[in-house]
């Protein structure tokens, strides 16, 4: 007996009861349509036949039958071994990611008073960061009343933003973050070099949101 239903990640059966899974197959008994094309285990057109037919046959060879292409006219089903192929699938994933290097997102945090000799330090780390294939986010920190004075933020984005301009581009331009003025650098030389840098970092127009008003509560009478 073939036990089948439209199984779900971390889900379903397969034949004598054992576990399959898979995220968006149709296996067996769960494939909807009336008539299909079916592939044979060794990779042969069998033809278009009812699905109960098709079934029957995979289940005469022991095996399942997995729809894998559901759009096409009649949809396409093959007769495979369906927990074999969930293996060598899944194998396959985890070789891919293998060789995918994961992203990060690194941040620099800068105060406006942060003397520039300190900053220098700082990029150092920076680009060692940026060699290994992360992004960099410029944060310039500002405290109560420092926000007023915004220029100098832009001028610290523009000194960090040309020193980097050989190992990283901006993706992001200057803006605000609440009370901080946030960059996004990525790897890579800036297109233009130093002088692309300054001129982008001068032109990018930065708001300061005005401050929250507090409603005072209505009086009671």
């Amino acid at each position: 007996m073939i036990y089948s239903r439209h199984v779900n990640q971390g889900s379903g059966l397969r034949k004598g009861g054992k576990l399959i899974s898979d995220k968006n197959l149709r296996v067996n008994q769960a494939i909807r349509a009336r008539e299909i094309r079916v592939i044979d285990e060794t990779g042969k057109q069998v033809g278009v036949m009812p699905v109960y037919e098709a079934l029957r046959l995979a289940q005469d060879r022991n095996l399942d039958l997995v729809e894998v292409a559901p759009n096409a006219h009649p949809p396409v089903c093959r007769i495979i071994d369906f927990g074999k192929f969930m293996y060598e699938r899944t194998k396959k994933e985890r070789e891919a990611k293998k060789g995918q290097k994961s992203i990060e997102v690194k941040e620099l945090r800068i105060r406006p008073k942060t003397n520039w000799y300190h900053t220098g330090f700082k990029l150092k780390r920076v680009r060692e960061f940026l060699k290994d294939g992360n992004k960099i986010r410029v944060r310039v920190l500002f405290r109560a009343r420092e926000i007023t004075h915004l220029a100098i933020g832009r001028e610290i984005m523009e000194k960090v933003a040309v020193e980097l301009a050989d190992a990283a581009s901006i993706e992001q331009p200057p803006q605000m973050d609440g009370k901080s003025l946030v960059m996004l650098l990525m790897p890579g030389a800036m297109k233009g070099g130093p002088e692309a840098a300054r001129t982008l970092i001068r032109g990018t127009k930065v708001v300061v949101p005005p401050p929250v008003e507090l409603v005072p509560p209505p009086r009671t009478t």
